[in-house]
């Protein structure tokens, strides 16, 4: 069956010197895993000193030299939060906002959409980055899973206006969608534009782990997590990879 749009994440990263940060969610070409990848680019210094952490029930980023850390603020934050059956992985603190309103509130489909009403694009101007984020809802029982991203982005760079964005998906084999903060380089740097890229995936984390990682631009990429799943609820895959080490 073909899928309209289909894009290769080689092409969409090779081709783009700066998305940012990105999230690439779906379900392996065999069918049997659900796929996540999140990387981090970084222009600046500070940008550029982070890495990713991983911890029991969740990932951070962290400063690889802490003498050089200046602003913590909006660089240092768990990108990934498990909680049960659902994954939660974000570019920004609303992986907390999410997981909290889970938390007190419990999971009753809109909990992703509630959670990040609550919240808007990162205050700094004036790219005004957009705060991306991905939900996964597994049933390991049915060997099924269905995602969510969503993007609060400014109003064509306009501070006082947040417009939110949501879209659900049902998991096809092979296929992925891709969101990421910027639609490319510049000054100041454009928002992402447009629905989330669909994009073709392999079979395995370290498959989509090479994939991703060789296509970002040698610069400006920090780090990179994936994560695998299987669907039968057998144990997750992941690859961390990190430019500083």
């Amino acid at each position: 069956m073909s899928v309209k749009g289909l894009n290769s994440i080689k092409d969409l990263l090779s081709s783009n010197t700066y998305p940012g940060r990105g999230i690439v969610i779906g379900q392996s070409a065999d069918g049997k895993n659900a796929m996540i990848a999140y990387f981090i680019m970084g222009r600046s210094e500070n940008s550029r000193n982070r890495i990713f952490e991983r911890y029991e029930g969740g990932m951070r980023t962290k400063a690889f030299d802490e003498s050089k850390l200046v602003d913590p603020s909006l660089i240092i934050y768990n990108p990934f939060l498990e909680r049960g059956t659902v994954d939660i992985v974000t570019n920004g603190d609303q992986t907390d906002t999410i997981y909290d309103y889970i938390t007190e509130n419990g999971e009753d489909g809109f909990a992703f959409v509630k959670a990040l009403h609550t919240r808007e694009f990162e205050p700094d101007a004036p790219n005004f980055t957009p705060r991306i984020s991905g939900i996964l809802h597994y049933s390991f029982e049915g060997k099924a899973f269905h995602y969510q991203l969503s993007i609060l982005k400014s109003a064509d760079g306009n501070p006082e206006v947040c417009n939110r964005y949501f879209y659900s998906y049902a998991p096809m084999k092979g296929i992925g969608h891709f969101i990421h903060t910027y639609e490319c380089d510049g000054n100041p740097i454009p928002s992402f534009y447009g629905e989330p890229e669909v994009v073709t995936l392999p079979n395995t984390a370290e498959e989509l782990a090479e994939l991703v990682w060789t296509n970002l631009n040698e610069d400006n990429k920090v780090s990179l997590f994936v994560r695998c799943v299987p669907l039968d609820g057998s144990e997750p895959t992941e690859v961390i990879i990190n430019k500083n080490v």
